[in-house]
C-alpha cells in the first residue's frame, strides 16, 4: 500500500457544459485528502460563482449561464495545500451584440472587472537562467486606457516568497525570476489588477494561478534502510512475507513519482535464487519456492537477505533508484517430532536414596529454545507407587529421572519404566510421535545394609515408681528389615539420663538397674524417656535407634510440707489472724491432699494459737491473745491423705511487727521458741528481776491463770526481758 500524499488526489477535472449551472446542483466531486481526516480543510475557486460543499462537491453559488473555461480550486488544510484543475468543455462562443459594441466605451464597473483575461500559466521547476523569463502575458478585452498600469499581487510576488514573479506595468507580461522547486511550493495564486496614476483599482483582480510543473528530481526513498519478515516454513507457494514501499517525493500524478520494485539480489542464492518475487507495483514479498523445499531443517540457513531496488519512471531505464534490504527468516514449526537416541537406559540406585538416577537424551530437528523442540518427559507404565518423576534440563532439553520415594530392594530390585517424549507445540498435521518417541528406562535397585527397626516406636509401658532394683520393664522388639540375609541383633542403651534401665544385650529385656523416682527432675508429666539402639552384624553395621517412654505411677513416697514458711502480724492488730498457709506434695492425689495442719504436740500452744481448717489444702492461723514485738516459730505438724499417711513437723516463722502508718517495723533478732514450758522456765528469773517486792505475781500462777496474771501478761513479760 502506497503512502498517502496530502492533497488532491487527482488534479484534472472535465465537466460539460450542457445549459446554465443551477443553483446548488453538483457539477462534480473533487478528491481531496490530507492524510489526517481532512480536518478544518477550506476550498477556494477561481470563480466566486462556484464554492465546494462539505462533501467535496463543486457547485454554483448561483445560476450560472456562462463561465469561465477553466476553474482553479484551491484547498488548504493545517496538512496540506493543493490546487486541481476543471476543465469546463462545450462551452458556446461568446458573441458581442451590438448593444455590446455600441457599450464599449461606457464604464461599467462590474464589466470592468471582468476586462481582464487572465490566462493559467505554467512554469517548469529547476528552469536555468538567464532570468527574468517571460511565462505569459495578461490581456484585456478592451482599448488600454491612458495612465493604466498593470499590478501583480500575493505570495510569490509582493508577499513571500517576495520577488519570485514580475508583471511588465504596460504590457502585462510576467515573468519568473528564478528557478522553482515544485517539491516546496507546487502551484502559486496571484492576483492580477490594473490601477490608475493614483493607485485606485481600475481592472480586476483577477486571479492567476501559475503552476510548477514537476521534473524528475527526486529519486525514491525507503522509509527504512531495512526490513524484517518471518515465514513459516512450509507455507503454501505465494504466501505473501512483507510489504516494502518507497516514497517518491515528485508528482504523484506523473511518472516521476510512478515506483516499480524489483530484487536485484539474494543472499544465499541456494537452493535455487528466486526464492522470493516482489510485486512491481505493490512491493509485496511471496514465495516462489514450494512448500516441501520451505523446510528449515534442510535449507542451508534460515535467514535471507533480499537487495530490493525501487525505481521511478514506470521502471523506465531514466528514473532514478533508490535500495533497501529485506531480511527474511523461515520461521520453525513442529514438524518434527522429538526421538530418543538409545533404544534402551539403564540406571542403578541404592536403595533407599532419592534424587536424579539418570539423564536421558533426545534428538529433536527443530528450532532450540522453541516450543517445537523443547521437551516433556511423562512415564506411561512400571510407576504404580509414584516413586520416579521427570523433569527437562532447560539447556540440553535431556530428560532427569529422579527418585522422589525411596525404593526398597527386598520389595522390589529391578523396576522397568516406559517413558514417553513429547514437545510443549502440538505436532503439525500429518506428524505423529513414532516409535522411537517412547523407550524403556531399566531400574535396578541395589542392596544396601540397613539398620534394625524397632516396633512399636515408641514403646510404651506403665510401672510403680519404688519398685525394686533388678524389675522387668519391657521388652524391646528390633527387626533386620534386610529379609534376604541372616543376621543378629544386639541392644544397647542409648540415652538414660537418669541412669535407671539395663538392657540384655541379646535378649533386649530391660531391668531397672535403680529405684525409679517419679518426683525426679528427669521425669516429664509422669513420664520417663528412654533411648535404645539395636546393631545388626553386617558389613558394615548398621543400627537403628528406639524410645522407649514409662508411664510412672504414684507412691506416697513424699511427706507434705507448709507454705509459706513466715507470716507477718501487727502487735496491736484487732485482727488475731496472722496467715492462711497450705499444705503442698510432690506426690499425686490420692497421697497427696487433703492435708491435716494442726499445732505441733508442744504443751500450751493452744492458749496462744490456734489453727483452723479452711480447706482441703488450706488452714488459717490466729492468735488468741496479743504478743510483743518479737519473732516466734510456730511448730505445726502436716499430715497427708496417702495409705498409709505421711506426716511432717515443720515450724512457721511469725513476725510480731510495730506497725505505724504505712511502716512495719519488725525484729531482726532470733525467733523464740513458742513454748510454755521454756517460758514457764525462765517466769521466776523474769519476776525476781521485775518484782523485788513480796508476793511475787508467779505465786498466784495457776493452770488456769487468774486474772489477776494472765498468760498474756506473762507473756508480755516474757517478751520484754528477751
Amino acid at each position: 500500500q502506497q503512502a498517502c500524499v496530502p492533497g488532491f488526489q487527482v488534479k484534472n477535472y472535465q465537466v460539460a457544459y450542457k445549459g446554465a449551472f443551477l443553483k446548488d446542483q453538483p457539477l462534480i466531486q473533487v478528491e481531496f485528502d490530507d492524510c489526517a481526516g481532512n480536518e478544518n480543510a477550506t476550498f477556494d475557486v477561481s470563480d466566486p460563482s462556484f464554492y465546494v460543499d462539505a462533501d467535496l462537491n463543486l457547485a454554483p453559488q448561483r445560476d450560472v449561464v456562462d463561465s469561465q473555461p477553466v476553474l482553479f480550486v484551491h484547498g488548504v488544510s493545517a496538512h496540506a495545500d493543493d490546487i486541481a484543475q476543471v476543465e469546463i468543455t462545450g462551452l458556446p462562443l461568446r458573441v458581442n451584440t451590438l448593444r455590446d459594441i455600441m457599450r464599449l466605451g461606457q464604464k461599467l464597473p462590474f464589466r470592468s472587472k471582468r476586462s481582464l483575461f487572465v490566462p493559467p500559466m505554467t512554469v517548469t521547476e529547476n528552469q536555468r537562467g538567464p532570468f527574468p523569463r517571460v511565462l505569459g502575458r495578461v490581456r484585456r478585452s478592451q482599448v488600454k486606457a491612458v495612465g493604466h498600469f498593470f499590478r501583480l499581487t500575493g505570495p510569490g510576488s509582493d508577499r513571500d516568497p517576495k520577488g519570485v514573479f514580475s508583471i511588465d506595468i504596460e504590457t502585462g507580461e510576467v515573468s519568473v525570476s528564478r528557478p522553482l522547486d515544485r517539491e516546496a511550493i507546487d502551484a502559486y495564486m496571484l492576483e492580477v489588477s490594473t490601477t490608475d496614476l493614483a493607485g485606485n483599482i481600475a481592472e480586476g483582480p483577477v486571479m492567476l494561478v501559475i503552476t510548477v510543473i514537476d521534473q524528475n528530481d527526486n529519486r525514491p526513498i525507503f522509509r527504512e534502510a531495512r526490513y524484517t519478515g518471518e515465514v513459516l516454513e512450509g507455507s503454501p507457494t505465494g504466501t505473501t512475507v512483507m510489504t516494502m514501499t518507497a516514497f517518491d517525493a515528485d508528482d504523484p500524478g506523473t511518472d516521476n513519482a510512478a515506483l516499480r520494485y524489483r530484487i536485484i539480489r539474494q543472499s544465499p542464492n541456494k537452493p535455487f535464487p528466486n526464492m522470493f518475487h516482489i510485486d512491481a507495483e505493490r512491493g509485496d514479498i511471496v514465495t516462489v519456492i514450494s512448500p516441501a523445499l520451505l523446510d528449515r531443517e534442510t535449507l542451508p540457513t534460515t535467514t535471507y537477505e533480499l537487495e530490493i531496488v525501487a525505481k521511478d519512471m514506470a521502471g523506465s531505464e531514466v528514473g532514478l533508484t533508490g535500495t533497501a534490504t529485506a531480511t527474511i527468516t523461515i520461521t520453525d514449526k513442529n514438524d518434527h517430532a522429538p526421538e530418543f537416541t538409545h533404544p534402551l537406559f539403564e540406571a542403578r540406585v541404592p536403595e533407599g536414596s532419592t534424587g536424579v538416577v539418570i539423564n536421558l537424551s533426545i534428538d529433536d530437528r527443530d528450532d532450540p529454545d522453541t516450543g517445537a523442540w523443547r521437551a516433556i518427559y511423562s512415564i506411561i507404565s512400571g510407576d504404580p507407587t509414584h516413586s520416579f518423576e521427570f523433569q527437562t534440563n532447560p539447556d540440553n532439553n535431556e530428560g532427569m529421572l529422579s527418585v522422589v520415594k525411596p525404593l526398597n530392594y527386598e520389595a522390589t530390585s529391578f523396576h522397568t519404566l516406559l517413558v514417553k517424549v513429547e514437545n510443549e507445540d502440538p505436532l503439525v498435521p500429518g506428524v505423529t510421535y513414532g516409535p522411537s518417541s517412547t523407550v524403556a528406562v531399566h531400574v535396578i535397585v541395589e542392596d544396601i545394609n540397613e539398620g534394625p527397626v524397632f516396633f512399636p516406636d515408641p514403646l510404651h509401658v506403665t510401672r510403680n515408681e519404688n519398685v525394686p532394683v533388678g524389675s522387668f520393664v519391657a521388652t524391646l522388639n528390633a527387626t533386620d528389615p534386610d529379609i534376604r540375609t541372616i543376621q543378629s541383633i544386639r541392644y544397647a542403651v542409648l540415652r538414660d539420663p537418669a541412669g535407671w534401665l539395663g538392657v540384655n544385650p541379646v535378649r533386649g529385656t530391660v531391668n531397672t538397674s535403680a529405684s525409679l523416682d517419679r518426683e525426679s527432675p528427669y521425669v516429664h508429666d509422669n513420664k520417663y524417656t528412654a533411648l535404645f539402639v539395636a546393631v545388626d552384624n553386617g558389613i558394615p553395621p548398621a543400627s537403628g535407634t528406639g524410645t522407649l517412654i514409662i508411664h510412672l505411677e504414684d507412691f506416697n513416697d513424699n511427706a507434705p510440707y507448709v507454705v509459706p514458711s513466715v507470716a507477718q502480724v501487727c502487735e496491736d492488730a484487732h485482727d488475731m489472724n496472722v496467715a492462711i498457709v497450705g499444705g503442698w506434695d510432690k506426690d499425686l492425689p490420692p497421697n497427696a491432699a487433703p492435708f491435716k495442719i494442726e499445732l505441733g504436740k508442744q504443751p500450751g500452744l493452744d492458749k496462744t494459737w490456734r489453727v483452723s481448717r479452711v480447706n482441703a489444702t488450706h488452714s488459717q492461723i490466729m492468735l488468741l491473745q496479743s504478743l510483743k514485738k518479737a519473732n516466734y516459730q510456730l511448730p505445726l505438724l502436716i499430715t497427708d491423705s496417702g495409705m498409709p499417711p505421711l506426716s511432717n513437723n515443720t515450724e512457721v516463722k511469725v513476725q510480731v511487727c510495730i506497725c505505724k502508718k504505712n511502716k512495719k517495723i519488725c525484729s531482726s533478732a532470733h525467733s523464740h521458741r513458742s513454748s510454755l514450758l521454756v517460758m514457764l522456765a525462765t517466769l521466776p528469773l523474769v519476776l525476781l528481776c521485775e518484782y523485788p517486792r513480796s508476793d511475787p505475781p508467779w505465786a498466784t500462777l495457776t493452770v488456769s491463770a487468774s486474772k489477776d496474771l494472765k498468760i498474756n501478761t506473762f507473756l508480755q513479760l516474757f517478751n520484754q526481758k528477751n
